[in-house]
């Protein structure tokens, strides 16, 4: 592709490296051009106007592209995902360490409008923020994450407009998957924790770890019995709790072979922190249908669900996931499908396969870009009015 301001051949390299301009028209790699290079910008937040400072066109131009372009924004999400399984699996297959998938959702908080709202932002409702521990008015997002040793991949991010469940959509993502060459598990919150989930990722070979609620039952010696009951019997009838060491924290953690709704021989913990043990309010219970598992290794596996805390952390300080200005739905799930291959192409561009160092990477080499264009206009002898003219509105170096 020729030299031009509106153009990173940093970008295009790593799009080409991993086979997205296969599946690109040169006007649809055009605008995700653009998108990508506003994404590495310093101050972005994800409004159209600073997709037009890095692009020939207008802002509605690049707007009108997410919302109602004639490309097929399915055909990048499906390559997308198989690049994440190709170097994901790849990597477990290279180091033989165990392959996590970790299914969370979050808020992307918008302003609630007025009732005489003309266009309204189309699929936002009022959801329960853990963050916020209330509601919160916006776009809800269901993401899966891939990880392995030190790389971790987003395979998908998924706007829940409530025409099906979360439920129904991380099984519907579980089903796709291809079968795991190694030992996987599969790590959620107390949410995603049913039977159908978890025979969707036991077909593909994961096991599941699970944070569940203490008001659930499990099967005891005694029978029945809820998870908050069970906890006080043990201590009364002087049951020995595990101390158990995870990272820099220690737990008193009772381990009970239980039957659990749909898996026969699952294992059920049942912990409490060293500081606050018997505390009611400090009882945390998970339920792990690999029995073969010690009780450290579950709970030190578990707290690698934290890695899509953190891939939400950066989509949304960096990638401006919660701060778009789009209104259609189709426009918001194509720019976070984008925002997710940004988060993609920083960590394949990382040597420690990180997203911070790989994110700096494309800063600096589009600074380097645009210095390097200006230079060779000076080179050529072209008049500095013709040099500004080239430069888009508000282009800054």
């Amino acid at each position: 592709m020729e030299q031009s301001i509106c153009h990173s051949e940093a970008i295009y390299k790593s799009l080409l490296k991993n086979h997205f301009c296969e599946t690109l028209t040169k006007i649809a790699l055009k605008h995700i051009m653009t998108i990508l290079i506003a994404a590495f910008c310093y101050g972005y937040k994800g409004k159209t106007t600073q997709f037009a400072h890095v692009s020939s066109a207008h802002r509605t131009t690049v707007a009108h592209f997410l919302n109602h372009g004639k490309w097929d924004s399915q055909r990048l999400e499906s390559t997308l995902r198989a690049v994440v399984i190709n170097k994901i699996y790849r990597e477990a297959m290279r180091t033989g360490k165990p392959i996590f998938c970790f299914a969370d959702d979050t808020v992307s908080s918008k302003t609630k409008p007025s009732s005489q709202a003309l266009h309204p932002i189309q699929d936002a409702y009022c959801h329960y923020s853990h963050l916020k521990r209330g509601k919160d008015y916006g776009h809800q997002a269901v993401g899966i994450t891939l990880s392995c040793g030190e790389l971790t991949l987003n395979y998908a991010i998924v706007l829940y407009d409530k025409s099906k469940s979360k439920i129904q959509i991380v099984r519907e993502i579980a089903e796709e998957l291809p079968n795991v060459p190694v030992p996987a598990c599969f790590l959620c919150d107390s949410w995603h924790v049913c039977d159908k989930i978890i025979s969707a990722f036991a077909n593909k070979g994961f096991r599941t770890i699970g944070a569940i609620r203490t008001n659930r039952l499990v099967r005891s010696e005694g029978g029945k019995a809820q998870i908050g009951q069970l906890a006080p019997s043990f201590h009364l009838a002087d049951v020995t709790p595990d101390l158990v060491t995870v990272g820099k924290r220690q737990f008193f953690v009772y381990r009970l072979e239980a039957g659990w709704k749909g898996v026969p021989n699952a294992v059920v913990l049942i912990s409490y922190p060293r500081n606050a043990f018997g505390v009611a309010s400090a009882l945390r219970a998970f339920v792990c249908t690999n029995p073969s598992l010690s009780t450290t290794t579950i709970l030190n596996f578990y707290m690698k669900r934290w890695n899509i805390e953190v891939f939400f952390r950066q989509a949304k300080q960096r990638l401006a996931l919660d701060k778009c200005q789009i209104r259609s739905a189709v426009g918001i799930q194509r720019f976070w499908s984008l925002m997710s291959l940004a988060h993609l192409l920083c960590c394949l561009e990382s040597s420690r396969m990180s997203f911070e160092d790989g994110y700096a990477f494309f800063q600096k080499a589009i600074q380097k870009e645009r210095v390097e264009f200006i230079y060779c206009c000076a080179q050529n002898q072209i008049p500095l009015e013709k040099v500004v003219s080239l430069l888009p509105a508000a282009c800054a170096i």
